[in-house]
């Protein structure tokens, strides 16, 4: 009965390859949105920054973006958990192209800056909730089939972003509208296409839980975050001991504090449950994605600038320069996820992808201004694959580590410290580069100073009388060639080739310190993730997961309520007496909570019942030629009994009767094992 039961019980896939991929379609408009809008305006914020006469407000508009994505991602990640995936993707596409229908109307930077915040309020959603749908869908082990589709996204906007950025923002006007307008306006034709597919082919169940919203707790790790967002990036402006850096620190502290403590009180309801972090492969994947994430943008955002100001690129071509990153972190993401996919394991990819990383930077720190670049993109190739096989796998753990309920905190989660981890990390590297800069450039000229190439450039009259040269020349002859501005290295591309060298050079070598800061954070993020446990990956999807623990709740709960009831009526006699006046009723109460149980527990519950009748036939039937071959073997007993009063032997009767050793014993004897059988 139990292998014919348990066929019911093994359901199709919640959906179909074909409906996961309509599903997926609406995911990857969703996080094109995103992530087109992060490479097209970094291309085109120094135009706009000019139009409106604003450019060393710039970085405003960036640290606006980065706070309000950064801070709305783990309630994205809480609130669908509460009230659904779909409402709240549908929201946060909506409030994303708000955000960038807004910021064409922009007429200075301070209003780009706040509608660029209003825009990251509904970027906060788009790529964890994208990633958390993703996982109600597919189960881990078959989400490498479908990963690939994402990361192409990534790979594809970081290849047309740069370009149509720079297109849009070198055009004077386009149907009568400003450019670099239009890199805003891109927005809305693929938002309203992600919208239209969303709406449509986005309908996963969604059972509704009564809990409170942690609004608390997202005010306090607001007053946490953007005091430190603030300062991460605008501290090297300010100094990083002025009395507005110290002032976030100490704003930030409390912030965090106060969050830590509004999460304790408010336990499973919270926005960030700390129970989470009791979890050994939730918070050591934590800690992972945050290192890695340092690492990761600390490397991302020094290898452009190396490419535009030691190699000259353009930042277009800089960021075709870096495709060779980006197509090895989506060759080895696609591998690694179908590897998983076939075998399980999981545990390997992260150690492997940091190993990577930190084997690809080290090589990246090593060039300098006459390495290749095609030396330099085999470099890139390694770093991208150490990218591709290690941030998903860590996601991946984390989802499994918490209850499938949890699936938007866990994916919010993950999302969440990958981008603190970016910020600290692009702040921090930038900071020791623009730090090392001037020191490694007098190093450089002071090293050059003797050569004849140097002193031959400092005799030439063109240079003499070069007005382009006159600035450098100048700060030579004091000493103070470190002290030149480096706001606008543009004037580089102007000079003297045998003037711009030195300068090359210690931007090269402030780039190789860098980059070896992010080594050391790689080594350490190394050694963390080598402690994540090995995690079991689950069969199934999330929302089936889901279901099935709501139904083993169920049936715990079920049997709680049956206990009390069925109790007495067990225990209760077989003759019905006063004392069982109120028994029909509590039968009857006790048959409706077996039917709910049974109906959740069985799908399909006429199909099991006729299963279960098939099998208690063939029951009755064994147990007919039971007492058959029982009664047959009582006649045979009596007969052997006789034939041995008779004088016979037991060989003899057993030869007799072409008895085999074993039925020879089983009949011989006081026949206590037939008594015993019957």
């Amino acid at each position: 009965m139990t292998t014919s039961l348990a066929a019911p019980a093994e359901r199709k896939p919640l959906l179909s390859h074909r409906q996961i991929l309509a599903i997926l379609a609406g995911l990857m408009a969703g996080m094109f949105l995103a992530s087109l809008d992060q490479t097209i305006v970094s291309t085109s914020i120094r135009t706009i920054a000019d139009d409106l006469d604003g450019l060393s407000l710039q970085a405003w508009v960036t640290t606006a973006y980065l706070i309000t994505s950064t801070l709305t991602t783990p309630l994205y990640g809480k609130l669908s958990d509460l009230y659904g995936r779909k409402p709240l993707f549908l929201i946060a596409i909506t409030i994303f192209l708000i955000g960038s229908v807004a910021c064409t109307f922009s007429e200075s930077m301070f209003q780009l800056a706040g509608f660029r915040a209003l825009q990251g309020l509904g970027a906060g959603g788009l790529l964890s909730l994208a990633m958390t749908i993703l996982g109600d869908i597919v189960s881990p082990r078959e989400r490498a089939k479908y990963q690939g589709y994402l990361v192409a996204v990534f790979g594809t906007s970081s290849v047309l972003g740069p370009l149509i950025g720079g297109f849009l923002a070198g055009q004077s006007e386009i149907l009568g509208i400003t450019g670099w307008r239009w890199v805003f306006l891109v927005n809305v034709p693929i938002g309203a296409v992600a919208l239209v597919i969303v709406a449509k082919v986005l309908n996963l169940p969604h059972q509704a839980r009564d809990a409170k919203v942690d609004w608390p707790g997202a005010l306090a790790l607001a007053l946490g975050l953007v005091p430190l967002l603030l300062v991460a990036e605008q501290g090297r402006a300010w100094g990083w001991t002025s009395a507005a850096a110290l002032s976030c620190f100490g704003i930030g502290v409390v912030g965090l504090a106060l969050f830590v403590y509004v999460e304790h009180r408010y336990g499973d309801d919270a926005l960030l449950p700390l129970r989470s972090f009791r979890i050994r492969a939730f918070s050591v994947g934590t800690g992972g994605i945050l290192l890695v994430g340092m690492g990761m943008f600390g490397g991302m955002a020094a290898l452009p600038l190396y490419l535009q100001i030691v190699k000259g690129a353009t930042p277009t071509a800089s960021g075709l320069l870096i495709l060779p990153m980006v197509l090895g972190m989506m060759s080895m993401s696609i591998v690694s996820g179908r590897v998983i996919s076939r075998t399980g394991q999981l545990k390997m990819w992260p150690v492997l992808g940091v190993s990577l990383m930190l084997v690809g930077l080290i090589l990246i720190s090593g060039i300098g201004v006459d390495t290749p670049l095609w030396l330099t993109a085999i470099y890139m190739l390694i770093f991208g694959w150490g990218l591709g096989s290690s941030m998903q796998p860590m996601t991946l753990t984390m989802q499994n580590a918490l209850p499938a309920r949890d699936m938007g905190v866990a994916t919010a989660s993950a999302t969440f410290f990958r981008q603190m981890g970016g910020t600290l990390g692009t702040a921090v590297f930038l900071s020791i580069l623009f730090g090392a800069v001037p020191g490694r450039i007098t190093a450089a000229f002071q090293a050059a100073a003797p050569t004849p190439a140097l002193q031959a450039a400092l005799a030439d009259p063109a240079v003499q009388s070069n007005p382009v040269d006159a600035g450098v020349l100048a700060a030579l002859s004091k000493g103070t060639e470190g002290t030149i501005s480096l706001t606008d290295t543009s004037f580089l591309n102007h000079i003297d080739e045998r003037l711009a060298l030195p300068f090359l050079q210690g931007y090269s070598s402030a780039m190789s310190l860098t980059f070896l800061c992010g080594t050391a954070v790689l080594a350490i993020g190394l050694v963390l993730v080598a402690f994540l446990p090995r995690v079991t990956l689950r069969q199934v999807s999330g929302l089936e997961q889901q279901r099935a623990d709501e139904a083993a709740l169920a049936e715990v709960t079920l049997a709680a309520e049956l206990a009390p009831v069925a109790g007495p009526a067990v225990a209760a006699p077989a003759v019905a007496g006063p004392a069982q006046a109120g028994a029909p009723e509590a039968t009857t109460h006790r048959d409706r909570l077996r039917d709910r149980l049974l109906g959740l527990l069985i799908p399909d519950l006429d199909g099991a019942l006729a299963t279960l009748a098939v099998a208690e036939r063939a029951r009755d039937g064994a147990r007919r030629a039971h007492w058959e071959v029982t009664e047959h073997a009582a006649t045979l007993i009596e007969a052997r009994r006789e034939l041995i009063r008779h004088g016979l032997t037991g060989d003899q009767i057993n030869e007799l009767l072409l008895l085999s050793s074993a039925e020879a014993a089983r009949t011989s004897g006081n026949g206590s094992a037939v008594s015993r059988s019957v």
